[in-house]
């Protein structure tokens, strides 16, 4: 495994685990998954990996419950991160629900607590404010936000009035908006960018195609995974595996390479298998070559999907087939 370098109080592995699936009935994982997600934590724990993220809306809290339950006394020895999902974010409010999301996770204190959406209505200067308190009486070590852009990011930064250390966003070969500022701005001023959906939900795993879509309601309500997206991706994909027969390694263990080139830059993918998380920490250990991250720049750059309202009518007819 390997790390961000950055001056942190725990190590950040660069592949962490994401657990929105913990708990959560809409990724039709099955009744058994809750005793197949201790195995899965367990498992990374093994292999290094330090970083683990859930949030109070995942399960409803049972995300956090599964999470710290599985983790057991390593609790403190990672980098356990939740957000809360900012309803009314005022001053008490974070705290209370921090509180409360320290208690699912069976913490004393939690390493990374983010702000999970940008409130259209309530400023940050509240919530950071609550954050703050939060820090000075030792509940919370560092403060994240997600989904915010870079402005936001910075005008969060300056209401806290200490490093927000890093911002989750949706990053991968299909989604490289933070490639445009986000990640210049975390390497040039010491932050972490925290990618999910690393591997855009399994549309770059290689294992879908117009003929065989995926299950589950949050890839089918995916644009990516309509079947004319699929056929588009074709060349992607082909260049994804080009590139993983190189390194004997499989397009999602590439795909997951892409991204943790920059080096402030933490993938969460989430795993349905202890299998799945195993692959998923390797792919720490891939180099890129130069001519091999300039092919996958090129063929990630030529992917065009529908998305947007242009995809809303083709969803409505993919379900209604269903």
């Amino acid at each position: 495994m390997r790390y961000v370098p950055l001056d942190t109080p725990k190590p950040n592995s660069k592949i962490g685990l994401g657990t929105w699936q913990f708990g959560s009935r809409e990724w039709g994982y099955g009744p058994d998954y809750e005793q197949r997600a201790a195995q899965i934590v367990r498992r990374a724990l093994e292999l290094g990996v330090t970083l683990f993220d859930t949030a109070e809306i995942y399960g409803f809290g049972r995300s956090e419950r599964i999470l710290g339950a599985a983790l057991g006394d390593d609790r403190a020895k990672v980098v356990v991160a939740s957000k809360i999902f900012p309803v009314l974010p005022l001053a008490p409010v974070v705290q209370q629900r921090a509180v409360a999301s320290a208690a699912r996770l069976g913490v004393a204190g939690i390493d990374l607590y983010q702000v999970h959406q940008p409130n259209p209505v309530v400023a940050d200067t509240t919530t950071m404010r609550g954050m703050r308190t939060l820090q000075d009486v030792g509940l919370v070590g560092e403060v994240g936000v997600s989904n915010y852009g870079l402005r936001r990011w910075r005008f969060a930064e300056a209401a806290l009035g200490r490093r927000v250390l890093s911002n989750q966003v949706r990053y991968s070969m299909v989604d490289r908006g933070p490639e445009k500022d986000l990640i210049p701005y975390a390497e040039q001023a010491g932050r972490i960018v925290i990618a999910y959906s690393p591997l855009g939900q399994g549309f770059l795993s290689g294992r879908y195609d117009a003929r065989n879509p995926p299950a589950g309601a949050v890839r089918r309500a995916n644009p990516y995974f309509l079947p004319e997206n699929l056929e588009r991706g074709t060349e992607l994909i082909a260049t994804l595996r080009e590139v993983a027969d190189a390194h004997d390694a499989t397009p999602s263990q590439i795909a997951l390479a892409y991204l943790l080139r920059h080096p402030n830059v933490v993938a969460i993918p989430g795993a349905s298998a202890v299998e799945q998380v195993e692959r998923n920490a390797a792919a720490a250990e891939i180099d890129l070559a130069d001519d091999e991250y300039a092919a996958l720049v090129t063929a990630a750059h030529a992917f065009r999907p529908v998305t947007g309202l242009a995809a809303v009518p083709k969803l409505i007819r993919a379900r209604t087939r269903k």
